[in-house]
């Protein structure tokens, strides 16, 4: 949510921020709603002291058995302008919140310009391609040719999009996620939470998912919803609290499925598990002081990719241009992980700031040692690392001719000392 004293103060500001989104100038129509509502304000306070004063006179008069139905009659009228203006400010407050709540946040001003990810900006590259001596083969084709990823029975349950993994691919998945939130906790301060799947629209609504996002997201007869992500639970468990300063930074780190009903473009990676409707992913979620937010940025990116190095991955990290931020994000890194079986670079975690942007959403303040009064957080996510994603990076970087793939050093203690996983019996 936008902070509307900064688009008062600075309009010009606010529009050069969205235009550098692709976005048309929005300031002069939410100040003019927010001239009206500022004015029905005034006005109802107005009538409010006089009525309150026509009341206290009425009393008077009728103390010392004097006529008042002049007065009585006003009272009557104030009554009804009062009605009449509590009705149309609350219109006009839904009016400008409407506005606000729809309009995406206002990118860093070191965030790349640009209209869509083909303006991205790389940052640095980590390690190096492997070669192999044979035609390498797409996680698709390892994984069935293992026996052990099936899409056609996970059609039959589900339908496209879903994916299911046996013996040890299943096995790894979950390695793959302890091993992530072992280095997580231990390593980087970051605090296990468990949280539900199942959120409310106010959890939804904080984190900017709702009402912007909705066809994107899956409901329950029940009125829930289920989880995009664990961004969601984890950062909404600042909403409506205020912290001491002293408490600050506060990490959470999760392990949780996750659904999404958008699934990518119509005809865009409809093979294999690159996107799916369910999956699982280790988030990371920091509240932080508003000065430390682009350090903690640059930490949480760090420790996504502390994950990648442990597994001896290929990868790049890149500033997305303002084209192609996240609707709550100012600014925003994505790790992408080489694929040989694609020839190329996929996302496998996005790290975003999004500054005050969703604590104003959910009002999740904290209270300055040195000043009075409170002051909203800021917030980030990222993801530490999308599970199914390294699996198909595991995969396909560790494949070998005979089709069996070498398990990462760093797996091998989450995986019972298990060094290679073969073909099951019979494929």
């Amino acid at each position: 949510m936008h902070d509307i004293r900064r688009i008062r103060e600075n309009p010009d500001n606010f529009d050069t921020g969205l235009a550098r989104r692709c976005l048309p100038p929005m300031s002069a129509d939410v100040l003019e709603a927010d001239g009206e509502y500022r004015s029905i304000t005034t006005e109802l306070q107005e009538v409010q002291t006089r009525r309150n004063d026509a009341s206290k006179k009425i009393g008077a008069l009728k103390g010392k058995g004097e006529e008042a139905s002049d007065l009585i009659a006003e009272v009557a009228e104030l009554k009804d302008r009062m009605s009449f203006l509590e009705d149309r400010q609350k219109e006009i407050r839904a009016k400008v919140d409407g506005m606000l709540e729809g309009l995406p946040n206002i990118p860093a001003d070191d965030v790349p310009v640009g209209e869509d990810e083909n303006d991205n900006v790389e940052l640095r590259r980590v390690g190096e391609k492997p070669e192999f001596g044979f035609p390498v083969k797409d996680h698709v084709d390892i994984g069935e040719g293992l026996g052990l990823l099936d899409f056609e029975t996970a059609s039959r349950l589900s339908g496209s999009r879903f994916v299911l993994t046996r013996g040890p691919l299943a096995r790894m998945e979950r390695a793959l996620a302890a091993m992530m939130l072992d280095l997580h906790t231990e390593e980087f301060d970051y605090t296990e939470v468990n949280p539900p799947l199942l959120v409310r629209d106010d959890a939804a609504y904080g984190t900017g998912q709702l009402p912007k996002f909705e066809e994107d997201l899956f409901k329950t007869t029940t009125d829930h919803w289920l989880i995009p992500t664990a961004e969601v639970p984890l950062t909404n468990m600042a909403a409506d609290q205020i912290f001491d300063e002293t408490a600050l930074p506060i990490r959470f780190t999760a392990h949780t499925l996750c659904f999404r009903s958008e699934a990518g473009a119509a005809g865009k990676d409809t093979r294999g598990m690159l996107r799916q409707h369910q999956f699982q992913k280790v988030e990371l979620v920091s509240i932080v002081h508003p000065d430390k937010s682009e350090d903690e940025h640059e930490r949480m990116t760090s420790c996504a990719e502390e994950v990648l190095k442990l597994l001896g991955l290929h990868y790049r990290v890149v500033s997305l241009s303002t084209g192609d931020l996240g609707f709550s994000a100012r600014k925003t890194y994505d790790i992408e992980v080489w694929l040989p079986g694609q020839d190329r670079f996929r996302e496998i975690s996005s790290c975003s700031n999004c500054g005050d942007f969703q604590a104003r959403r959910m009002w999740a303040r904290f209270r300055p040692k040195v000043r009075k009064g409170t002051e909203f957080v800021h917030t980030l996510n990222g993801s530490g690392l999308a599970v199914g994603r390294t699996l198909i990076a595991v995969l396909e970087n560790y494949q070998q001719a005979d089709g069996s793939v070498i398990i990462p050093e760093a797996l091998r203690p989450y995986m019972g000392g298990m060094e290679i996983v073969r073909p099951a019996a019979g494929t």
